[in-house]
């Protein structure tokens, strides 16, 4: 078995679906497990309507509506006349995403979150597989939340391994080419969970460790894995080749070619990644595997906007110890946070993080009460994996101002106040 994954840029309209089923017939479709996001912007879509239930209840219908007729439109795009079947199984998902929103007491925003944002890997997966079909491709549909079982962290789930593994097995046994949704899995096949933002990646790791698949392959809109991300850096350069162990680094730095969690459960099983482009199926993208070097060396350049940086300091200029450190972090595990980047000196404890539940304020009141903080929101952290003087110049010279840096032997970083 080996496993491909399809991003929602490779899905955003009719002609990317095509495109998928051309990539199949291309490369070869059986013994595979095909794992698909959400189709183009649809997730951002789903969380306008999350935002909008909790913020203003009576827009939220008109903002589902929106994404049901994107789907729609690309639904008559693929089948013309033969659409009837499947717009009613579309129908279906969206019609129990509106009553469970109507019916609801649940006042969780991320359990809330799961529930609605799945939409969009469901609907994607029902759509591509029935097109699949048309073009004389037999598939399988497989509802993620059958196999990929989680705790109930809602929109950062943590997977229940053993359980998880035993499902996949029991799914797939039999099948030849399969389809399925990246992001979701289940917490008590109650409740829908999400694995974090980007996280098909993971699902297909999931599943090949499972069933210890000859090899994934993630299909993207550029050609490989880049040294930078070309929407932030120019002149950017494929790497040919790297080890598990680097793209960890890169994937935890923030990376978005590869999600954080997708290398553990592959380098596990030493199971090949590969990085190719949907575009240009017959190029060699990039190789991630066991022992591979950096090909070429070059500094790799990652960005991650919409951070915070607190400076904490003792109130009465004592020094920040090891009890003082462990109540901080206990506070950023309460509330949440991400953690980028930690400094620390005889009297002060910066760090970098991501409020990805908006909780920054009571973290806040909380740090508030043993601490003088002080706080910059909207920063950007700059890292420079490799990095040499020339890269380090690069970096100086684009950015804003620098409000901290940090190096180690192969790594810089940089807390940048946006410019303007």
């Amino acid at each position: 078995m080996k496993v491909f994954k399809f991003g929602g840029a490779s899905v955003k309209d009719a002609a990317g679906v095509k495109n998928i089923v051309r990539v199949l017939q291309h490369m070869g479709f059986k013994d595979t497990l095909i794992v698909v996001s959400a189709m183009g912007k649809t997730t951002n879509a789903l969380e306008q309507v999350v935002h909008s239930f909790f913020e203003n209840k009576h827009k939220y219908p008109e903002d589902l509506k929106k994404v049901k007729e994107n789907h729609h439109r690309i639904i008559e795009d693929l089948f013309d006349s033969e659409s009837t079947e499947i717009n009613k199984k579309v129908n279906t998902f969206f019609d129990y995403v509106s009553t469970f929103l109507q019916n609801t007491d649940a006042e969780e925003y991320s359990l809330i979150y799961d529930q609605v944002v799945s939409l969009g890997e469901l609907v994607s997966t029902t759509i591509i597989s029935h097109y699949m079909k048309k073009e004389g491709i037999e598939n399988y549909w497989l509802d993620a939340r059958d196999c990929i079982k989680t705790d109930d962290y809602f929109r950062d789930a943590n997977l229940y391994w053993t359980a998880t593994e035993l499902a996949i097995k029991k799914e797939v046994k039999g099948k030849s080419t399969l389809i399925s949704q990246g992001f979701i899995g289940s917490y008590s096949n109650e409740l829908t969970t999400t694995l974090g933002r980007e996280g098909s990646d993971y699902s297909a790791a999931i599943f090949a460790y499972a069933l210890g698949a000859h090899s994934v392959t993630i299909w993207k809109d550029v050609p490989g894995v880049l040294n930078g991300d070309p929407r932030n850096f120019n002149d950017t350069v494929l790497l040919n080749q790297i080890s598990y162990r680097e793209a960890i680094e890169l994937a935890f730095y923030g990376a978005s070619v590869i999600h954080p969690k997708t290398l553990q459960p592959l380098q596990r099983k030493e199971i090949p990644l590969y990085v190719k482009s949907f575009e240009n199926p017959d190029d060699p993208g990039t190789a991630v595997s066991k022992g591979k070097t950096l090909d070429p060396l070059v500094p790799c350049y990652i960005v991650k906007n919409q951070q915070t940086l607190l400076k904490l300091s003792s109130k009465d200029f004592s020094f920040i110890i090891e009890e003082n450190i462990s109540e901080i972090f206990a506070l950023l595990h309460q509330y949440q946070m991400r953690v980028e980047m930690i400094q620390n000196s005889a009297i002060s404890f910066s760090l970098c993080i991501y409020d990805k539940y908006s909780k920054l304020e009571p973290l806040l009141n909380a740090l508030r009460t043993k601490f003088k903080v002080n706080v910059n929101n909207g920063v950007s952290l700059y890292t420079i994996r490799h990095f040499d003087k020339p890269a380090i110049n690069f970096i100086k010279n684009m950015v804003g101002e620098i409000l901290l840096e940090q190096r180690t032997l192969q790594t810089a970083q940089f807390v940048v106040k946006d410019n303007g």
